[in-house]
């Protein structure tokens, strides 16, 4: 139950860190509203791997600790697709105005009670849009915090990015993903981007595996590899 984890600052609605929920979280925190259950990323999880003794999607002891595959089949049952982000490009290139939030994969320090654990664990943030201006709506965060105007924002996804050990995905609808609508046109022209745009594509044996579509280019950096799912969670 989330019942009082419920920040309403003003007219922000934000969650707060529940056990290892913060997919949850940040899902609601995008949505603006207690759109979506533990009950229905269960059921996701089970529903992408439905024949396996250990679901590879969420923790197993119960307590969250969702992927990023329940995210994207999450935000797919609302008609929205999430999109990672190719860190070689500059967050210049966002077209803000098609974007409806983003969600940060961050790694995070593990403390048993007061005790902290030599252990790094993954963290899901929504960043948003809301009256105007842009917020960190962190579920670990006592209330929202402010990031500021677009400017702002593009100097924070900028920062956050150069962390080779961050990932960042955009949310958008279903056409804007299709037609690469979140990207400004001057930017897909220059780079010669088509419609075979970045895509995510998941497999069964707990996965993650981007394909990275590019123009006259062989190279491959650290974004272009397959990510392991271990390492994109809370």
């Amino acid at each position: 139950m989330v019942a009082n984890t419920t920040d309403m600052t003003g007219s922000i609605y934000h969650e707060r860190q529940v056990k290892e929920l913060c997919a949850l979280h940040a899902l609601n925190n995008l949505f603006q509203e207690r759109d979506f259950s533990k009950q229905e990323l269960d059921q996701i999880c089970y529903s992408l791997s439905p024949d396996v003794w250990i679901n590879p999607h969420k923790s197993l002891l119960g307590l969250g600790n969702y992927d990023i595959n329940v995210i994207m089949a999450a935000l797919q049952r609302r008609g929205r697709e999430a999109v990672w982000f190719d860190k070689r490009r500059d967050p210049k290139c966002l077209c803000l105005d098609n974007i409806e939030g983003f969600i940060l994969n961050v790694p995070t320090e593990y403390k048993l009670g007061f005790v902290l654990l030599p252990l790094k664990r993954r963290h899901w943030i929504a960043l948003k849009k809301i009256h105007g201006a842009f917020y960190n709506l962190d579920s670990k965060l006592d209330s929202p915090q402010l990031i500021g105007k677009e400017n702002d924002l593009l100097v924070y996804l900028k920062d956050q990015i150069d962390s080779k050990e961050k990932e960042l995905f955009l949310v958008v609808s279903k056409e804007i993903d299709n037609n690469q609508g979140w990207l400004i046109n001057t930017y897909a022209n220059k780079e010669g981007i088509n419609a075979d745009h970045d895509t995510i594509t998941y497999i069964e044996d707990g996965y993650m595996e981007m394909n990275l579509k590019k123009d006259g280019s062989t190279e491959m950096n650290e974004n272009e590899k397959s990510l392991d799912n271990k390492n994109s969670r809370n």
